[in-house]
């Protein structure tokens, strides 16, 4: 695990030592165990530690080391093959480095280290771009190929790790955070219209190919790219893996539950490869405590911690269930509290971290927590991410599974579905009313459904106008009419709407703290083996979610976490801290960085906010995204123009 940068110049000439000290310091907290620095001119490459003068090269390549897998010398980068042709900085794990390494030694390979990194080269110098499609881990790297003067960039399947590029005044630059691609000459900090406005609707970020910075490109996951170091602007985006949603297991319910507990139990297995201690994130939620009893059924000896959030609101607190499922693992176990104060004075460091604007204070909840493990020496941390999204952990998902039986034409079962479904806890006829609607009617017509529920994008505050001159697509909430709507919204939550942004904020959050965070859920295996389910596999005929997990675990997970059926997930009592921080929100909109945001209704805002604390109107997550963008604009001085 670790931060990578590079930078290429074209034509070849010097390159400032400041600006290659500058991209490792910035870079620093990812890997503080070690860096290096390459440098190719003419085709002769040098490497060091310490920098010195002025590189005088047409490529330059960077690496921060946080040493996980042999902590070692051998295990330092940018390293290269015996020939000298190939090169690498690689970020992330490959939890099936051992296999491959047999592989790969069978095949005439020789290794110098016990590392992940030397293994990943030796499997592209054998295999090139198929070699991805053999990986099981997370992953950003950047080869370069000496010979045909090219470089090669790739991104793990689900986009667990981050790999970001821009153009710059002189050429072509890399690196694994934005904030270093914004010191560079000629990098815009301009506004990307559309994500702004993605995000200031709905929290959505970290989709695709662009970012919140117009300038600022990302790899998108389960891609590789190509950069020819003489001709940089053109390079070349291939996808190289997609979730075959046309597959299906003819499996029953029991065979499915054990298939699936063999899946996540050789996951977990892998996922606790390390030359490092590894401790676990618990929520009290099924899919944590899934990973924790995982690894306590693997590993009867292990020295687990397990690190926990709890909320001081009696009803969105997990305690119960963290004590529960960490006296079923003989875990110790450790607990954060924040408070809103901490909040407050956490937060200009928290903006920076994330680089982003980020949906809710529940991130800052999730970066107390890995504070919390680096205090008592925990390097790597396993985490139930990508779960809700391939098991349907939220009850949205039940209106989704209803659409479905009634697109297949099932109205009986549809029916009985119904019924049983609103007996849940937090779910109900009401609840689900507006939702079924929503997923019957057009759109045109779902645009004045969500306007009466106030969940539209054309609230009085937003200045639409503004947007549309900048050609933004003013989108609205898509409508499913396919006959398995389930699996299509199970699918866009991972690929768009929820997961490509709950990943940023856990490496964000879990680097800033020099930690690894693994994530057991997200492998091509499990997600293609969910997939090719049945729908009801998932959801059940009573309205269960994840179904035929809570079957797979049995035996493993105590019954009580298993049988829970009041989903709360990662929640901070964000109306109360935010009402107890009033004159600071109240500073933040009056602030001049909030006066210089076009896109917002400064005024309407204000308007707004203090119909919401006098109780006119209801408290919702566009409180925190007024307050988020105003702070990210002040933090990296982004123009909203």
């Amino acid at each position: 695990m670790c931060g990578i940068a590079g930078l290429v110049l074209v034509p070849p000439g010097p390159i400032k030592s400041e600006r290659v000290r500058s991209l490792l310091q910035h870079l620093e907290h990812r890997g503080p165990d070690d860096s290096g620095w390459l440098s190719l001119r003419k085709g002769k490459v040098c490497l060091g530690r310490e920098i010195t003068g002025d590189f005088v090269a047409n490529v330059v390549l960077v690496h921060r080391r946080l040493s996980i897998l042999d902590l070692s010398e051998a295990g330092w980068q940018p390293m290269g093959t015996l020939d000298g042709r190939y090169w690498i900085v690689f970020n992330g794990e490959i939890y099936n480095y051992l296999e491959l390494r047999v592989e790969l030694e069978a095949l005439g390979h020789r290794f110098r280290s016990r590392s992940d990194t030397e293994v990943l080269l030796a499997a592209y110098v054998e295999w090139g771009s198929q070699s991805l499609n053999r990986l099981v881990g997370m992953f950003a790297f950047v080869i370069l190929d000496v010979k045909t003067r090219k470089l090669f960039l790739a991104r793990d399947f689900f986009g667990i790790k981050p790999l970001y590029y821009t153009y710059w005044r002189a050429g072509f630059a890399f690196a694994s955070e934005i904030k270093p691609l914004l010191e560079l000459p000629g990098v815009s900090r301009r506004v990307n219209p559309q994500r702004l406005y993605d995000y200031l609707c709905s929290g959505i970020t970290d989709h695709g190919g662009e970012t919140l910075f117009a300038h600022i490109k990302q790899l998108p996951a389960a891609h590789y790219m190509e950069v020819s170091l003489d001709n940089p602007q053109e390079v070349q985006l291939t996808r190289y893996w997609r979730i075959d949603l046309s597959q299906r297991a003819e499996l029953s319910f029991d065979e499915a539950a054990d298939r699936l507990r063999d899946l996540f139990l050789e996951s977990v297995r892998l996922h606790l490869r390390s030359d490092v201690p590894v401790g676990a994130a618990l929520s009290g939620g099924i899919d944590s405590s899934s990973i924790v009893m995982a690894m306590r059924h693997l590993d009867r000896n292990l020295d687990i911690h397990t690190f926990s959030y709890i909320a001081d609101d009696s009803t969105i607190s997990e305690e119960r269930w963290v004590d529960i499922a960490s006296r079923g693992a003989n875990a110790v176990v450790h607990k954060v509290r924040p408070s809103p104060e901490e909040l407050a004075a956490d937060l200009d460091h928290l903006v920076a971290v994330q680089g982003e604007s980020f949906c809710s204070t529940s991130i800052y909840a999730q970066s107390r927590i890995f504070r919390r493990a680096r205090e008592v020496g925990i390097k790597v941390m396993l985490d139930g991410q990508g779960a809700d999204e391939m098991l349907a952990g939220y009850a949205t998902y039940i209106a989704s599974r209803l659409r479905s039986l009634l697109s297949q034409g099932e109205l009986a079962q549809a029916v009985r579905f119904l019924r049983n479904a609103s007996r849940l806890p937090r779910v109900g006829t009401l609840w689900l009313q507006p939702r079924i609607l929503a997923l019957f009617l057009p759109q045109n017509i779902q645009v004045i459904l969500r306007r009466w529920f106030r969940k539209d994008c054309s609230l009085s505050w937003l200045n639409c106008n503004w947007f549309r001159d900048r050609g933004v697509n003013l989108r609205s909430f898509s409508y499913r009419n396919g006959r398995e709507v389930l699996k299509e919204d199970l699918y866009q939550t991972l690929v768009e709407t929820s997961l490509p942004s709950l990943l940023r904020y856990e490496d964000r959050n879990s680097m800033a703290f020099s930690i690894e965070s693994r994530v057991p859920f997200l492998t091509p295996a499990l997600a293609n083996f969910l997939f090719s389910l049945p729908e009801e596999y998932i959801v059940a005929p009573d309205g269960t979610t994840k179904a035929v997990f809570r079957k797979a675990m049995r035996g493993i997970v105590p019954d009580a976490i298993l049988d829970r059926k009041d989903k709360i997930g990662f929640q901070t009592p964000e109306k109360d801290w935010l009402f107890k921080l009033r004159p600071w929100v109240d500073r933040v909109l009056a602030s001049n960085a909030a006066m210089q945001i076009p896109a917002i209704d400064l005024t309407e805002v204000k308007r707004e906010w203090g119909k919401i604390v006098q109780g006119y109107r209801q408290f919702d997550s566009r409180v925190w995204r007024w307050v988020n963008t105003v702070l990210w604009v002040q933090k990296f001085a982004v123009k909203v123009e």
